[in-house]
């Protein structure tokens, strides 16, 4: 059967590779934002007999890829193998080796049979292994990246925390708390339903929440809120938009002020780089102005919505957060479709500066924040080298080689979205991350093309 490897030296020892694998949410860490594929159940550790199911497309009624674990031997190897999906047969060893009592190499050796024997490997063999590279080069790459973070924090006297986490469900809440649970920290999901085992429940519209389940909580990340890019903007989806960032801030920042010691000590809230409205070409930093349009005013409440909390001495960060670049939803996942089709191309003149982020840098920032005290107040959520419109037309084009010619004039997308596409289309936002790069964070994709090229599976020519 034909065989498929790859290794890389990670930066941890054998014993800490290992258990990172083993702890909730390294499959989700691990699982290509390119390719489908999504965890739709996992059990408990990688044991023996324990199983796996993977959703492999975007709705209910794609089909699964169901895989149970077969030898379990911490710190050197787990090994799986698919029970159905879309190969005849999956055999995957996962290996760790010592390299010293800092150091390790992973090895994924893969064993596999593909359906319609000699004739489906002469059909789609060389398909199969150009995306099993793939796959596994975002993987190691995810894997070392996560492992440094999570060392680094160890070598600045972070110790496991316990962090209660809302919006845990969204884009960035999944990746967040993945990341977290990897790194040995337990997340606490308040959630608006019957909460399980590791969840409490809080209900922002009606000012309850659980504040016992707080007690004993390190920190609260707030990332729950309205989306502000669903439809177009009513009045009554602008009340909408604005209490559900305020109402849900002020009930923690209260809560939180009323627990005293007992409590979580650091808040640490989304925001909106929309704060500052529209700059032109003026470079913002945390220390510029607010704006005065519809989002600058949010975002202005949202953050004072967090007064009681720094008040009652409670450490508390706003991470202004520009369009976050992922396949899986955001600006990107919206626009990649057309893209892919042709028919991509620039916002009005696109001379406006679009501020981005990488998915994997708010993950990190977020991670940063936590775990070093002295950050506080706001820090712009964003790559260090924004771009203007047009360039990011060109490179996401140039990066999924599709022409990308036609302007997208502001009548038309004003006529279907409104003041929308005033308040989020054609804003200049020259902002840069100062604060996090005064405090040490270094980004993990400060330029969009590498960006795009890493979480579209898209390597250089």
């Amino acid at each position: 059967m034909p065989r498929f490897t790859y290794a890389s030296r990670l930066p941890v020892g054998q014993e800490e590779a290992f258990a990172w694998h083993d702890r909730p949410g390294a499959l989700e860490r691990l699982s290509p934002p390119f390719l489908p594929g999504r965890v739709e159940h996992r059990d408990g550790s990688l044991a023996e007999g324990s199983r796996v199911v993977l959703r492999m497309g975007p709705t209910r009624l794609a089909p699964r890829w169901h895989a149970r674990h077969v030898t379990y031997d911490p710190p050197r190897e787990f090994r799986d193998v698919q029970e159905s999906g879309p190969f005849a047969a999956f055999d995957h060893r996962h290996l760790f080796a010592a390299e010293g009592e800092e150091a390790s190499v992973l090895t994924d050796d893969v064993v596999y049979r593909l359906p319609l024997g000699a004739l489906g490997e002469a059909v789609a063999g060389p398909i199969v292994r150009r995306q099993l590279a793939r796959m596994f080069a975002y993987r190691h790459r995810r894997t070392v990246a996560d492992l440094a973070a999570h060392a680094a924090a160890r070598r600045k006297g972070v110790t496991p925390m316990r962090i209660a986490i809302t919006g845990s469900s969204g884009l960035i809440g999944e990746a967040l708390t993945a990341f977290l649970t990897t790194g040995g920290h337990d997340v606490v999901r308040l959630v608006r339903r019957d909460p399980a085992d590791d969840e409490a429940f809080w209900d922002p519209a009606s000012g309850r929440i659980d504040a016992g389940a707080l007690r004993g909580v390190d920190a609260v990340v707030h990332l729950a809120g309205e989306s502000i890019a669903s439809g177009r903007w009513t009045a009554e989806r602008k009340r909408r938009i604005l209490e559900s960032r305020t109402d849900s801030t002020r009930l923690l920042a209260e809560t939180l002020a009323s627990l005293g010691d007992e409590g979580p000590r650091t808040l640490v809230c989304a925001s909106g780089i929309n704060y500052y409205a529209d700059g032109g070409d003026e470079v913002l930093t945390e220390e510029s102005p607010a704006g005065e349009d519809f989002l600058a005013r949010v975002c202005v409440a949202w953050e004072a919505a967090a007064d009681p909390a720094r008040e009652a001495g409670v450490r508390v960060a706003h991470l202004r957060t520009s369009a976050v670049l992922s396949p899986e939803g955001g600006a990107l996942g919206k626009q990649l479709p057309i893209f892919r089709a042709g028919l991509g191309g620039r916002f009005g003149n696109g001379r406006q500066y679009d501020p981005w982020i990488s998915l994997d840098d708010v993950v990190g920032l977020y991670h940063h924040v936590l775990t070093t005290p002295e950050v506080e107040g706001p820090v712009n959520a964003t790559a260090p080298n924004p771009v203007t419109n047009a360039e990011f037309t060109r490179t996401l084009a140039k990066v999924l080689r599709r022409p990308a010619v036609v302007p997208i004039p502001k009548l038309a997308p004003r006529l279907l979205l409104g003041e929308m596409v005033d308040g989020l289309l054609y804003p200049s936002l020259r902002a840069v991350p100062r604060v996090a790069e005064a405090t040490g964070y270094r980004f993990a994709h400060p330029e969009l093309e590498g960006c795009l090229r890493d979480v579209l599976g898209r390597p250089a020519a």
